[in-house]
């Protein structure tokens, strides 16, 4: 609880806390006052004076100051009203005022709302233009800048500089009328702009704005560029009254309310959980709009920005699909659940419900999951269900289940950010979680917070650590358990913490014998000196936080590597505390929710096992139905059972099985071997190419429901836009199959689905729709039911509520013949997603990674004589790919990356893939993969364009540097504080 004070503000009297600026402190009062340069939780800019007030008989920025005991604030003296007024004015001379044919006028331009606000009638200072001819940037796919427009107020440096930390925009503050510019001054698409749109969010008037709203925000806006500058001229020549002119806008802004809707959803790529308004219009999306996410608040990633145009590709399925010989042919929904309740019934009764297998989707709501679990359990009566965690986060889910007992992150994001060191293992975190990469590297560039990256790749995050390991693949685990055993050794371990919260030390350290520094060096590649750092900066860290990716989980150990992460951090006393524990990053939007439902084959909804009599009990009285204690075949258990015979069908729910299952080449056979193939899908993939029916759903944008992001936050969306065509909610596609296989189903609302499942499920007793409205959202982690942002506060999740340290040995990775000499690392790059059967819709993604590559080091390339763009046959021993070559010191020696995302099957990483499995979970070992390189002779251009980021260099600075702005003898402060700062 803050302490409080007393204030004046004009006059009446006010207790109101301490540790708050001015007017964070009239905000909280909902007392009126402009603030055009001050957007939280970007750093105070202070460059535009319109929240100057007179304190104390002194005026002051009371974005700046903050408040103290029996201050006295007079917001309408004259001496603050004049103040105010002239700091518009100067404003006004940087931008021209036209609000009723502005793409920004839809009730939130900061600009226009302040100036009415403040009732000025006409502008001090004539507008001026900066560049003649009103030149417009126009080059970046998905943004504009009109520097006519600029203010200057430098909330979209601040953002870039101080949110995202991309470090590209700054305020040209020497020029003879300031302006924003990218790097040192180039177009938009030549600089190292990622695309995040969080400076087009921030800018409070027109001069940044989504291309997607031009010609379409308003009814004004679409008429051509020409006349808009004549009627442009008109209007300013005549110069009526502001008030008249705001009249005009303000009712051209409300008509537009009738056309543009606005619907909050939660983002459908990464698992971070960024939720925003989308604003649409008809089928059209015209901006995404971050305000209130819990998680990201103003921020937001170039694919969660700008990455929606898949949903209205016009390959969308829009309805029912079914086989007739080597074709499709269209059929009604009632064709087709027929159909496909008759292939299931056949199989049932022929082979038995355990030929079944269904495959649930990482994409889909909660509710979605939990009737797809309820649907394998009790209308096919087998507990063959599995998604797609299999293949990503199970192996961490494992390892954090057997040393701490949840499969969680340990806290929040917030928690990420105020730990005093962040470790990051096996993830490309600022590529693959931009906007949870972007909190981290806020807190190290300002808050002095430390950071080891381990990974094969130098990639972003590496480049800013202050420690980076580059660890030999399939490794990791030993240089955890000789880091560990050499903080123990040095008495570093926190004792207290062990003795009352953890069993088995004893055991478990005799087991880190082996794990000397020197034995650790030789087969990790780290050396001593860096293993000791390590270890020193976690003993003297305030909280340390380890986050993990695929790195770490595809790997042969992946499950000891997490549990060895687990198992460090317990013996340093990084648990039950805040800025600290683990963190493994979930790769889909709803990877953590589709587990949490109960879509695995050994446990039901909040990870209550079949095994469990009690549990089973609960379920089978609530389906009516006896469900077996035994589990079921996990996915890759699935694919063997097809090669077998002993699997006859599969369900296959948005997942694209033909290009994510290792050995392509091998699931390519199988999946057209199976005797009946169910696939529903948005569009038409590779996997639907082999299904004997095709269900359409909807994405995202088009359903209600829940998801849950990595940090086990559970968030609501709402429908944006109806359903394409024919296609309908998953869910209700589900419900349709089970009353067809004699089910008695009468869902009408995702709120019922997860009402029921919270009444079966302790982890959600206390979550209802009602809780998560709006911006709401729930945090699962205690077994009462109640929202627990961070777990354990009352012990760990065991009986004796102590954690156990997990023991095990190191695993090799897999071995190779000698032919294969090249280690293939794979993942994912910032512009695309996965597969890419979403991203490769957008053009403008497009345009900034178009094609596949392989990473190729230097010194390879050197002694291959390749060259940047050079084409190159990667042969495994389960197959080959031939892909263009990218030079890039981000990988070194024998070591090539190549991403996951693929235009096409020849492409597709997978098809080398398939040496090894993870010893506890089947999840395949993508990461030890060796290929052979074959050199061709034909040569194409860079596959990386001129235009992608990676080609420049980001141009640092600690914001936005006002203070080059009042050393400028042009610029005159209005506030007694000068310009000092």
């Amino acid at each position: 609880m803050l302490e409080k004070i007393q204030i004046v503000v004009d006059s009446e009297h006010y207790t109101v806390p301490i540790d708050k600026t001015i007017v964070d402190t009239l905000n909280d009062l909902a007392l009126e006052h402009p603030q055009v340069c001050y957007t939280p939780p970007l750093s105070t800019p202070q460059t535009c004076d319109t929240c100057i007030a007179e304190v104390n008989g002194q005026l002051v920025r009371t974005c700046s100051t903050p408040v103290e005991a029996n201050m006295v604030i007079e917001r309408t003296s004259e001496k603050a009203e004049e103040a105010r007024v002239e700091a518009m004015n100067r404003l006004l001379r940087n931008h021209e005022l036209y609000c009723t044919v502005c793409e920004n006028n839809n009730g939130n331009c900061k600009l226009h709302n302040t100036v009415e606000m403040m009732g000025i009638e006409e502008q001090k200072y004539p507008f001026e233009p900066k560049i003649d001819g009103r030149v417009v940037d126009n080059s970046h796919p998905f943004y504009r800048y009109d520097p006519n427009q600029c203010i200057a107020c430098g909330q979209c440096v601040e953002a870039c500089q101080t949110v995202q930390v991309n470090e590209t925009l700054s305020i040209n503050w020497e020029r003879s009328r300031p302006l924003v510019i990218w790097d040192e001054g180039v177009k938009i698409n030549d600089s190292s702009c990622v695309g995040c749109g969080q400076c087009v969010t921030v800018c409070p008037c027109n001069a940044l704005q989504e291309k997607s709203m031009l010609d379409e925000a308003g009814y004004l806006t679409s008429i051509e560029r020409p006349l808009l500058n004549k009627m442009i001229d008109v209007i300013k020549d005549i110069e009526p009254p502001y008030s008249l002119i705001f009249a005009l806008s303000d009712i051209e802004s409300n008509m537009r309310k009738n056309q543009i809707k606005r619907t909050k959803t939660v983002c459908t790529f990464c698992g971070v959980g960024c939720s925003f308004e989308v604003w649409t219009k008809d089928r059209k999306i015209l901006k995404i709009e971050p305000k209130h996410g819990p998680v990201n608040q103003i921020s937001t990633c170039v694919k969660g920005k700008f990455g929606y145009d898949f949903v209205n590709d016009q390959g969308r399925l829009k309805t029912p699909l079914i086989r007739k010989g080597d074709h499709f042919v269209e059929a009604s929904w009632e064709e087709a659940i027929a159909f496909t309740a008759e292939g299931l019934r056949r199989t049932k009764e022929q082979f038995g419900s355990d030929a079944i297998g269904v495959i649930s989707s990482s994409k889909i709501t909660n509710e979605e999951n939990y009737v797809i679990q309820k649907f394998t359990r009790q209308i096919l009566e087998t507990n063959n269900v599995d998604n797609c965690s299999r293949y990503c986060q199970t192996p961490a889910t494992e390892g954090l289940f057997r040393t701490v007992g949840m499969g969680g992150d340990a806290g929040t994001i917030d928690d990420i950010a105020s730990a005093g060191l962040v470790i990051i293992i096996g993830a490309n975190s600022a590529e693959a979680h931009p906007v949870l990469a972007s909190r981290v590297k806020r807190a190290h560039k300002f808050f002095g917070q430390k950071l080891i990256v381990a990974d094969l790749r130098k990639n972003e995050m590496a480049e800013r650590a202050d420690v980076y390991l580059h660890p030999k693949q399939g490794t990791d685990q030993a240089w955890l358990m000789g880091v560990t055993k050499y903080i123990i050794d040095q008495g570093w371990h926190d004792e207290a913490f062990i003795t009352e919260n953890v069993n088995d030390f004893e055991a478990y350290y005799e087991s880190l014998t082996p794990y000397t520094l020197e034995y650790v060096e030789e087969v990790t590649g780290i050396s001593k000196a860096q293993l000791i750092e390590t270890a020193r900066m976690i003993h003297e860290a305030d909280g340390t936080c380890i986050l993990w990716g695929m790195g770490i989980t595809q790997n042969v150990g992946g499950s000891m590597s997490s549990a060895a992460i687990s198992n460090l951090l317990l013996v340093t006393g990084n648990y039950r505390r805040h800025g600290a524990g683990a963190y493994p990053l979930r790769g889909h939007n709803n990877v953590q929710g589709a587990s949490d439902m109960g879509t695995l084959p050994n446990q039901l909804p909040g990870y209550q096992k079949v095994a469990d009599d009690e549990a089973r009990k609960k379920f089978e009285a609530a389906y009516g139905v006896e469900i077996s204690p035994q589990p079921g075949l996990n996915h890759i258990e699935m694919v063997e059972g097809i090669e077998k015979g002993t699997i006859q069908a599969l369900y296959v729910v948005g997942e694209e099985m033909a290009l994510v299952d290792a050995n392509l080449n091998q699931a390519h056979e199988l999946l057209s071997k199976l005797p009946f193939l169910i696939v529903q899908d948005i569009t038409f993939s590779k996997t639907a190419s082999y299904a004997d029916v095709i269900l359409p759903g909807v994405p995202s944008l088009e359903k209600e429901g829940t998801f849950t992001n990595t940090e086990r936050r559970v968030q609501r969306l709402y429908q944006a836009l109806p359903e394409m065509g024919n296609a309908k909610y998953d869910w209700w596609i589900t419900q349709q199959l089970a009353n067809a296989l004699g089910g008695d189903w009468y869902y009408t609302h995702p709120s019922q689905i997860f009402a029921e499942m919270a009444s079966l499920t302790p982890l959600f007793a206390q979550a209802n729709y009602d809780v998560l409205a709006n911006w709401g959202s729930f945090f699962w982690g205690s077994n009462d039911g109640a929202s627990t942002p961070l777990l354990y506060t009352d012990g760990f999740n065991f009986p004796d509520k102590k954690a156990r340290l997990a023991i095990h040995e190191w695993i090799e990775p897999v071995k190779y013949d000698a032919q294969y000499d090249l280690h293939l690392n794979n993942g994912r790059l910032l512009e695309q997603f996965h597969e890419g059967n979403m991203t490769r819709k957008s053009n403008g993604l497009n345009t900034r990674l178009p094609v596949t590559f392989v990473e190729v080091s230097p010194e390879l390339a050197k002694e291959r004589h390749i060259e940047s763009g050079t084409m190159v046959r990667l042969v495994s021993p389960f197959g080959s790919v031939k892909v263009p070559a990218l030079v890039t010191t981000r990988v070194q020696q024998n070591e090539i990356f190549l991403p996951m995302h693929t235009r096409n099957n020849e492409h597709a990483v997978n098809m080398l893939t398939g040496a090894g499995f993870d010893k506890f979970t089947n999840t395949p070992a993508f990461k030890q993969t060796k290929v052979r390189m074959e050199v061709l002779h034909d040569k194409h251009e860079n596959p990386l364009p001129k235009n992608n980021q990676r080609n420049r260099k980001r141009h640092p600075q600690m914001g936005v540097e006002v203070e080059r702005k009042w050393r400028r003898s042009d610029y005159e402060s209005l506030t007694d504080l000068g310009g000092d700062h």
